[in-house]
């Protein structure tokens, strides 16, 4: 185990400096798409514009045959012009022959453009470990100035198990995904849908005295509320951001708002989107509604100091709810400040990137 006061050194001689704090950016949306598909390829400086952050994905939905084509792909996806964009890679498997040749040809090449790599089936902080090194090894080799972070993709049950551990394992990552589909099959959970809920996971409503034989009222519960909770808050312990999985059933994009704001609620910073169509849901649900900031601000506001204890339109508030609010706010000024429409809707002030008067 590394003391402390070495946590925030460089890996390799030469390497970037670690970051004592990771970056907020907007991360609504993480698209994932084929960069073995040249038209998909050619799509993504249009998409650039609606999504946060773009994922190339060189993992299992790419098959061998076309490995190599996927990383050329990003390359090129990286050389083009992506505005505020994120540009984030899924590498292949540490298990997989083709994850080292991965890193090995994407961090000379593109490694100044690249700013987040995705690993996946992660299982314990020894996968962050041996990635840490690697990278810093590669960034050292190709005189890299900010170190690539890495975003564990939790995906089995000792994934789950390890969550804190993982989260604590570097400086340099940058957060964490759920994978539902495959801990699902990793559990032995009878489900063959990837995220969202299940209309046989429900609790049913007692039977009625007066009416024993009337129907009683079913409630679809969610499958995934424990797993998630547990990875905010390993997240949030340490400091790097929480990120709902995707939800596969592209035909019904209300399922796919509901299980993204439930992750919302819950404290996730966005979620993936396997379809264009999803992007724009992504970008409501995690982007906070126009009321609920004006209420953040006028709760601030009539507070003051944020001490003791007022009633407004008789909702008590106290130094608690302050915080609540100021969290609200804190995310529709970083949004605000790279969208005018969301700024023009908050009445916040572009330039000042805070409430306007």
């Amino acid at each position: 185990m590394r003391a402390p006061r070495d946590f925030f050194r460089p890996l390799a001689f030469g390497a970037p400096q670690p970051l004592y704090e990771i970056p907020r950016l907007p991360s609504r949306v993480l698209h994932c798409f084929d960069p073995s598909n040249p038209r998909m390829v050619d799509r993504i400086p249009d998409l650039a514009r609606r999504a946060d952050i773009l994922l190339g994905n060189l993992e299992d939905a790419i098959p061998p045959g076309r490995k190599q084509a996927a990383r050329i792909g990003l390359e090129k996806v990286a050389l083009s012009d992506l505005g505020d964009a994120q540009l984030w890679t899924r590498m292949n498997g540490l298990d997989s022959p083709w994850a080292l040749d991965d890193l090995v040809q994407l961090v000379p090449a593109i490694g100044h453009r690249l700013d987040v790599i995705m690993i996946p089936k992660v299982e314990g902080p020894e996968d962050i470990h041996y990635i840490d090194r690697l990278l810093a090894q590669l960034e050292a080799a190709a005189g890299l100035e900010r170190p690539i972070l890495v975003h564990a993709l939790i995906e089995t049950a000792r994934g789950v198990a390890r969550i804190e551990e993982i989260c604590a394992a570097s400086p340099r990552l940058q957060g964490v995904s759920l994978g539902p589909a495959d801990l699902a099959a990793d559990r032995g959970m009878k489900t063959t849908r990837v995220g969202g809920g299940h209309p046989d996971y429900l609790v049913r409503a007692d039977p009625d005295d007066s009416d024993p034989g009337r129907a009683r009222p079913t409630y679809q519960q969610d499958l995934w509320h424990y797993t998630l909770a547990r990875i905010v808050d390993a997240c949030v312990t340490n400091g790097i951001l929480p990120f709902a999985g995707p939800f596969g059933d592209i035909g019904d994009p209300l399922g796919c708002e509901d299980a993204f704001r439930n992750a919302y609620l819950l404290g996730c910073v966005g979620a993936w989107s396997l379809h264009p169509s999803q992007i724009d849901i992504a970008r409501k649900v995690f982007s906070p509604a126009p009321a609920e900031v004006a209420w953040a601000c006028r709760v601030i506001e009539e507070m003051g100091d944020g001490t003791g204890a007022i009633m407004i339109e008789g909702k008590m508030q106290d130094d608690a709810t302050v915080k609540q609010c100021h969290v609200v706010v804190a995310l529709a000024s970083a949004l605000a400040a790279r969208d005018s429409e969301l700024a023009t809707a908050y009445g916040f002030s572009v330039e000042l990137n805070q409430p306007g008067s």
